[in-house]
C-alpha cells in the first residue's frame, strides 16, 4: 500500500503560479520505480491527466497545460512536484497525485486530492 500526501494548493489569482508537492510513503529504494502523475477534476467534469513523469524521468503533459506546467521528481525526498504558471480560472480543480509501479502489480495509488482555485 502506498500513501500519497499532496500539499501546496490554495487560492491564486489569474496569471499567478503555484507549486504542488506530493510525497509518497514508500522506501527510498522503491520510490524511483514508480511512475508518478498529476490528474485534476473540476466540478461536473471527468478527471483528466495533467502531467506524468516516469521512473526514467520522461515527461508527458495534457494539452490544456502544456507550456505552462512542469513536472519534476526528487527520488531522495520521495516526492513529485507540479509547477503551474500563467494560471487560468479553468485550471480550478481538485488535483490528485498518483503512483504506479509497472514492474510490480501495476496497481495505481491515489492521493486524497488538493484544491486549486484560480480567481478571475
Amino acid at each position: 500500500q502506498v500513501q500519497l500526501v499532496e500539499s501546496g494548493g490554495g487560492l491564486v489569482q489569474t496569471g499567478g503560479s503555484l507549486r504542488l508537492s506530493c510525497t509518497a510513503s514508500v522506501s527510498i529504494m522503491r520510490f524511483p520505480l514508480y511512475d508518478m502523475a498529476w490528474h485534476r477534476q473540476a466540478p461536473g467534469k471527468q478527471r483528466e491527466l495533467v502531467a506524468v513523469i516516469t521512473r526514467s524521468s520522461a515527461t508527458k503533459y495534457g494539452d490544456s497545460v502544456r507550456g505552462r506546467t512542469n513536472i519534476s521528481r526528487d527520488n531522495v525526498k520521495k516526492s513529485v512536484y507540479l509547477q503551474m504558471n500563467s494560471l487560468k480560472p479553468e485550471d480550478t480543480a481538485v488535483y490528485y497525485c498518483s503512483a504506479v509501479n509497472r514492474l510490480d502489480s501495476g496497481e495505481t495509488y491515489w492521493g486524497q486530492g488538493i484544491q486549486v482555485t484560480v480567481s478571475s
